[in-house]
């Protein structure tokens, strides 16, 4: 891992992006890379890079994507006005999971967000994702609210 690197994602990096969605049996969206659906991750990622309130990121290890998340600014009324970021879509290729490269994006989505004005991170993790939770916890996240969602 010592060739590990973060670095904005780049348009050849989106299939490598949804073939670590697609490993995800458990929080799966019905990701998968084809000739059908490449259009929509690729209008996705145009949306995406021309956000300036979101970033999204890949780890690279010898040339190969291993791991990626998404950050979103959210400006907020409460906290006297102050920024917050919320971490979205942190995968790692399975086969590299439980060798630090998943701590070593948190502790680089910290720096990019303080530095870049954020006074808190939040994310969600599935219910069921005891392993993940520990590792959040570990990080110093701490379960603070109970989320819901809709489908549209």
């Amino acid at each position: 891992m010592s060739d590990l690197s973060i670095r904005e994602a780049r348009a050849d990096d989106l299939e490598a992006i949804i073939r670590l969605h697609e490993e995800d049996e458990l929080g799966t969206h019905g990701d998968v890379w084809s000739p059908e659906t490449r259009p929509a991750y690729e209008a996705a990622f145009a949306a995406i890079a021309r956000s300036p309130e979101n970033r999204l990121f890949v780890a690279v290890d010898g040339g190969e994507v291993v791991g990626t998340f998404q950050l979103t600014f959210i400006p907020n009324l409460t906290g006297r006005g102050s920024m917050r970021v919320k971490v979205e879509s942190v995968k790692v290729k399975a086969a590299r999971r439980s060798g630090g490269i998943g701590a070593r994006m948190m502790a680089f989505a910290e720096e990019y967000s303080r530095s870049h004005g954020a006074a808190a991170m939040e994310l969600t993790s599935n219910k069921t994702r005891k392993d993940a939770h520990r590792f959040y916890q570990r990080l110093g996240f701490s379960m603070s609210h109970e989320g819901f969602k809709k489908k549209l």
